[in-house]
């Protein structure tokens, strides 16, 4: 009987795969120690990052935005009657408020 080397004895059971670097964001920040891949859909998904999202873009949106002209004795004022003032500070579709509007475009930056 021919005795077994040392390699076939301490062979690995599995063999790892080493996906360390399949993405970018994985070569930049490190893999999870899990596994599991961790992106922006995924972590909307969980409630703690969703709910911290929501109230960023809550506080954010309830700021006040107004739309302002420079003028020549490098002062600034409001410009009311400026095309972007309506859509940005009272309604930028039937659908939507500005406090609406702003939230969601916060929430998707």
């Amino acid at each position: 009987m021919k005795a077994p080397t040392l390699s076939r004895i301490f062979q690995p059971r599995a063999s790892l795969k080493n996906n360390l670097f399949e993405s970018s964001s994985n070569f930049l920040f490190g893999s999870t120690t899990s596994g599991k891949a961790v992106n922006e859909r995924t972590a909307m998904q969980t409630t703690a990052v969703y709910s911290c999202v929501r109230i960023l873009a809550e506080a954010i949106a309830g700021l006040p935005l107004h739309v302002y002209q420079y003028r020549d004795d490098c002062g600034k004022k409001k410009d009311i009657r400026h095309p972007l003032y309506y859509l940005l500070h009272d309604e930028p579709n039937p659908e939507m408020t500005s406090f609406v509007f702003r939230e969601t475009l916060m929430s998707h930056l």
